[in-house]
């Protein structure tokens, strides 16, 4: 008999419905209301405020798990920062992303220098536990001064362009920042974007490089991890 405990216990809606939910708020750019008007439209009638409140409790723990279960990722990392106004106030959130598009990290820091590098290279070493063969960045002096301490021996392109993939990259976080009126703290500007880069991760199947019948095999796939990973298939 299994003594795994059930995360959805004392939740009064089932756990597909909140695995839904979920899914609909950090897979697409949708506000919590729009995600309450879709779930309302399976006559299953639940608040805004309820939808934030699981996507706190459980999209961690999602996103957690999903991190454990991805391939290796790729060996050329992309690394950019862009500003986040927090109440008021600069924040830099620092994005990692692999040569197949895949967000691989992020970090919100107060600054933007040498310090803030270094803590954003070993974030990403030890989240990742791996080394890249090449990191690509724009010519921020920072990140060259990290990389020598940390990677020494990797190669490091510095180009005002080839950093593209990454700065791209931004933009879901941009529109769901616009939707939130900003983050409310940087606990908050973590939380999210982290969250969010791993399950756009999982069901990015770059359906241009596959058949028809390849992308439906991939996306069944995709759908039977994430209701694996999250739980809801066991309850």
């Amino acid at each position: 008999m299994s003594t795994t405990s059930n995360p959805y216990r004392g939740y009064r809606f089932p756990a597909e419905i909140i695995n839904q939910a979920v899914w609909l708020y950090h897979c697409f750019s949708l506000s919590l209301r729009e995600v309450e008007l879709i779930i309302a439209a399976r006559s299953i009638v639940v608040s805004y405020e309820t939808i934030r409140e699981w996507s706190l409790r459980f999209g961690r723990s999602y996103a957690a798990t999903l991190k454990r279960r991805p391939p290796k990722p790729g060996d050329k990392w992309f690394l950019d920062e862009v500003f986040v106004r927090i109440r008021g106030k600069l924040h830099y959130l620092w994005r990692a992303v692999d040569q197949h598009g895949n967000v691989l990290d992020v970090l919100v820091q107060s600054r933007r220098n040498t310090k803030a590098a270094k803590r954003f290279f070993r974030k990403l070493l030890k989240g990742l536990c791996c080394v890249p063969r090449v990191i690509v960045t724009d010519k921020l002096g920072c990140y060259g001064a990290a990389k020598r301490e940390i990677l020494p021996g990797v190669e490091h392109r510095q180009s005002r362009y080839l950093n593209n993939r990454c700065e791209v990259s931004h933009q879901p976080t941009r529109r769901r920042e616009r939707h939130m009126r900003r983050f409310k703290s940087a606990r908050h500007a973590q939380q999210f974007p982290s969250t969010h880069g791993l399950s756009h991760n999982h069901f990015q199947l770059h359906r241009h490089l596959l058949s028809a019948n390849e992308y439906r095999a991939a996306r069944e796939c995709a759908f039977a991890t994430w209701h694996n990973a999250t739980g809801a298939a066991l309850v």
